[in-house]
């Protein structure tokens, strides 16, 4: 359940884009073992973004609506987890002012929409470390933000394994 932004302006606001991969992953942790402690000055908005069933399936005909109950009723369950384990990790730091926003849409324009609607101060995202060819294509989510967010956007990613000599 969201909070209306301004009920909590006495602290900033830190806005962080989850999902279920290792890179969102990482960037969670990192976000709550570096920028938070218990008694932050942050209130932390999580946002997971649920993309629209339609758009994964690209299908018509007899039995679509089935098929996109299906699927939707796996993104919901999704959904939850991805909610449970930003709390179970809230609450193993202490961390209490905290919550979570489950919205469909594009992922880029839902987090730049959250900055603006909760006036976030950072937005922190996970790099999935695409080359450029794999982001041209695909399109990152990173990037958009960085380029069209209006606050400061760390993109918190994960350090590579150096190869031992």
């Amino acid at each position: 359940m969201a909070m209306d932004a301004s009920l909590s302006r006495d602290k900033g606001v830190i806005i962080i884009g989850i999902d279920d991969n290792k890179e969102s992953t990482y960037s969670l942790e990192w976000t709550l073992d570096h920028l938070l402690v218990p008694a932050s000055n942050f209130r932390v908005v999580f946002i997971h973004v649920k993309v629209p069933a339609h758009s994964v399936l690209r299908i018509s005909g007899p039995g679509v609506a089935d098929v996109m109950s299906l699927v939707d009723k796996d993104q919901r369950k999704h959904a939850a987890a991805v909610h449970e384990r930003a709390r179970e990790l809230c609450l193993k730091r202490s961390i209490t002012d905290y919550d979570v926003e489950i919205v469909e849409g594009d992922p880029r324009n839902v987090l730049c929409d959250a900055v603006e609607r909760h006036h976030a101060d950072i937005l922190v995202v996970g790099s999935h470390g695409y080359g450029k060819l794999k982001r041209a294509i695909l399109g990152s989510v990173s990037d958009y933000c960085a380029h069209h967010a209006h606050c400061s956007v760390l993109i918190a990613k994960k350090p590579k394994m150096k190869a031992k000599k």
